[in-house]
């Protein structure tokens, strides 16, 4: 075994002062090998080194090696079954071996120079660089220890594949797989002839990347020119010019990957789409989709980052329609740092139709949601306090049992907002905070009742103080609030002092004074042995809560526009009575998990017409019941609220479930429910839910709901995944929505079939979608990423 150390040498003579000839002559080494990668060592480090003194350089040459029994970095190592040299060239022969700091030659003859750093290998040549991580076998190699070029016969090796674990992209740990008939490396760039590339186990690989010809700069982009996509050695796709960027976060203009699909609504479906990297912060994706039954879709995504503090992204999605249903959808959100401390952040959806999302929403959950907000709002926070500028627009889309649409639509713009949260002003004694919100701003309210003008003024204060004492094990929570809300417009009154929906530009005061007391009793506990499945010990723990509330002063409740919750405020006494279970496990390593709570609550109005906001026979919304549950049971007036229960459980930590109820005694059954369950066992998941509403006419319609998830598997399991989700309305006895996806995964690909059916309104449609799936480089297909059960 011979060790050659020309950097540790080179540094040595630099020291010698001064210059010898033996010194130039090492110098001149030097310049033959400054570019190595060997010695792990640039220009300005080299030139760093002829200044550095003595002892710092020899540190900086004998630093560890990168992997244990590697040679120092400089030097070469060279060793063989024999040995013989002559004027620089050392002729190995018998498990020849050339070996650097990161990287190995091995092969059963090789001829290598020492002063050049040429190493020609033949006979079952294996290279392995450790810092790449390549491994390559070849017939022979010319190669080049110092500069790492060369030139490959019969080559074949890996590469690693760099992980991109990301929602909806199937990963592999194979690494890359490469072949052809020669490949060679110039400066930065690899070129590999007649071969391909697949990240599938060999030699019985599902896919490759066949192309005469592959052009490859590490870490910048990858080119294949006339390529052809092979499936089971079947070609699929042929491509002229194939290119894919290697940069860390690749981003690179070039055609998407077609996709065909088929619809009972729409016809056979082909779409191509372009991505264009206008530059490094900013890009451009256009889909365009036909539907043979119905025309062309358009898709637009625009995304910006125009600094590191500021980002934007833009969709646009519009269908010209041969039935004249077309319409669009836009959205957008952003979002910028700027100075003093200011955040800018917004969103836009703008609808052209809700019979347009209904019509041409490839989601269930999208097509049935009957709201769209608009918000745009500067911020700043400091100490305890807040400041926002509020622009805002929501529309909420009835459909009418006729079939028709109608639409209400609030908006405001501007609202300046300004608040402080609890400061606390005094603890010596009796702690005191103190609080406030405050507001002023524009709004305006269309619906087919009535419309409101343009702008109507509205400006709002409250401020609030709150102390906190104990007595005993009892805890004592008071506060008191004013609250003074101007109004610009308002419903007129008729000649009995009822309002209409006439509107006039009159001005209302309303004025409210507002005290709570939350009042937090002693909790009750006991410790039992638990059973051996669940733990050492099971704690059970009853928490009683009574909270007592009083507003009073609002006498024009019917007279009021409704824009906001601000807008729903009522005079109101009650008491609310609340009960908590709570069930609390100690497992065998002394971790404490709640395993169950159930929360019981019910208020009692003392005031059952909330100062004569209620009134009998209408559907009625005020702040109290908001706070308390999210539907209305209020028809009219009445001395006590529904007992809402909230129970939830999770006795194994692989299955959960939820319960939550409304039970109202005035009508002596349910008015509401809702059950979830979730479970995963091993490869089997599943999903459950059930809604009920028992409503009136004047209230809220009857709905009796269920959806479902099952399945085996998950994204990247290797095999066979299927799963099957469902929701069906009991109330119309209608499957609206169901859809079945199986797929099958290897080693390094994925194919996916689904099969979807909406059934809503006057939406019947059946839909086949089909996504081929390539692990840790992408998917291509009619089966979005968003659209998958996994």
């Amino acid at each position: 075994m011979i060790t050659l150390r020309p950097i540790a040498l080179a540094c040595y003579v630099a020291q010698l002062k001064p210059r010898t000839q033996l010194a130039h002559k090492v110098h001149q080494l030097f310049d033959n090998i400054l570019d190595t990668k060997c010695c792990q060592l640039s220009w300005a480090c080299i030139a760093a080194f002829l200044l550095l003194p003595g002892p710092l350089c020899a540190q900086l040459v004998t630093r560890m090696p990168a992997r244990p029994g590697a040679p120092q970095p400089g030097w070469v190592r060279v060793s063989a079954d024999s040995q013989d040299s002559q004027n620089h060239v050392y002729k190995l022969r018998g498990h020849a071996k050339v070996e650097t700091v990161d990287s190995i030659l091995e092969a059963d003859e090789v001829d290598y120079n020492d002063e050049t750093g040429d190493a020609k290998a033949r006979g079952h040549v294996k290279y392995h660089n450790f810092v790449g991580g390549e491994y390559v076998q070849a017939d022979s190699v010319d190669y080049n220890v110092v500069d790492e070029t060369g030139r490959y016969l019969n080559i074949s090796g890996t590469s690693p594949a760099k992980i991109q674990a990301r929602p909806g992209i199937l990963t592999t740990n194979n690494p890359f797989y490469f072949q052809g008939k020669w490949a060679e490396r110039k400066e930065d760039r690899y070129f590999l002839h007649d071969g391909f590339v697949t990240d599938c186990k060999m030699p019985d690989a599902w896919w490759r990347f066949h192309s005469p010809l592959f052009d490859v700069i590490p870490g910048q982009r990858a080119i294949g020119h006339n390529t052809v996509f092979r499936l089971r050695n079947v070609p699929l796709f042929y491509m002229p010019y194939f290119k894919k960027s290697l940069k860390k976060e690749p981003r690179q203009s070039g055609f998407l990957t077609p996709n065909v699909g088929h619809s009972s609504r729409y016809g056979y479906m082909v779409g191509l789409g372009y991505y264009w990297a206008i530059n490094r912060s900013y890009d451009v994706t256009y889909l365009a989709q036909y539907f043979t039954l119905r025309g062309v879709a358009h898709h637009v995504d625009f995304r910006g980052k125009p600094n590191e503090k500021s980002d934007f992204n833009v969709i646009l999605y519009g269908v010209n329609d041969k039935l004249g249903k077309g319409g669009y959808l836009l959205t957008a959100e952003g979002h910028t740092e700027l100075p003093w401390g200011f955040t800018a952040r917004g969103s836009l959806n703008q609808l052209s139709s809700f019979q347009f999302r209904q019509e041409f929403s490839q989601s269930f959950y999208e097509a049935v949601f009957s709201e769209s907000h608009s918000v745009g709002f500067l911020t700043k926070h400091w100490s305890s306090f807040d400041f926002n500028v509020v622009a805002q627009r929501d529309e909420e889309f009835y459909v009418n049992p006729d079939g028709s649409v109608t639409t209400t639509t609030i908006h405001k713009f501007p609202s300046v907002e300004f608040g402080s949260k609890d400061r606390l002003i005094s603890d010596s004694g009796l702690p005191i905070w103190v609080s406030f919100d405050s507001s002023a701003g524009f709004f305006g309210r269309t619906q087919p009742a009535f419309q409101t003008p343009q702008s109507v003024e509205r400006l709002d204060v409250e401020p609030r103080i709150m102390t906190t004492f104990a007595v005993k094990d009892f805890h004592f929570t008071p506060s008191f609030s004013v609250r003074e809300t101007s109004y610009g417009s308002s419903f007129v009154t008729d000649v009995s002092g009822r309002a209409t929906t006439e509107i006039a530009s009159s001005n209302l005061l309303r004025s409210s004074r507002d005290f709570r007391l939350d009042i937090v009793f002693p909790s009750l506990a006991r410790i039992y042995n638990a059973p051996k499945w669940m733990g050492t010990k099971l704690k059970h723990v009853i928490e009683p809560r009574v909270e007592y509330r009083t507003v009073a002063g609002i006498n024009t409740f019917d007279r009021i526009v409704r824009f906001d919750d601000t807008d729903l405020l009522s005079n109101t006494n009650q008491l609310e009575i609340s009960l908590t279970n709570r069930l609390f496990v100690k497992r065998k390593d002394n971790r404490v998990d709640e395993v169950l709570s159930w929360q019981l609550s019910q208020v009692r109005y003392f005031d059952p017409t909330f100062g004569g906001a209620v009134v009998q026979g209408q559907r009625n919304v005020v702040e109290s019941i908001t706070e308390l549950t999210g539907y209305t049971f209020l028809d009219g007036p009445r001395n006590y609220s529904p007992v809402i229960s909230a129970l939830r459980a999770q006795l194994d930590p692989r299955l959960g479930f939820e319960w939550r109820a409304d039970y109202d005694p005035l009508r002596s059954h349910l008015v509401n429910s809702g059950i979830t369950v979730d479970g995963r066992f091993s490869k089997y998941f599943i999903s459950l839910g059930h809604n009920q509403v028992r409503g009136s006419d004047v209230l809220t319609p009857n709905a009796d709901q269920f959806r479902g998830v099952v399945g085996i598997g998950d994204q990247n399991k290797r095999g066979w995944n299927a799963a099957f989700s469902a929701i069906y309305d009991y109330h119309q006895g209608v499957m609206q929505y169901a859809t079945t996806q199986v797929t099958y995964n290897t080693d390094c690909c994925g194919f996916s079939a689904e099969y979807r059916r909406f059934s809503f309104g006057t939406r019947n449609e059946n839909q086949y979608k089909f996504a081929f799936s390539i692990a840790n480089v992408g998917s291509f297909g009619t089966l979005k990423r968003q659209e998958r059960i996994f």
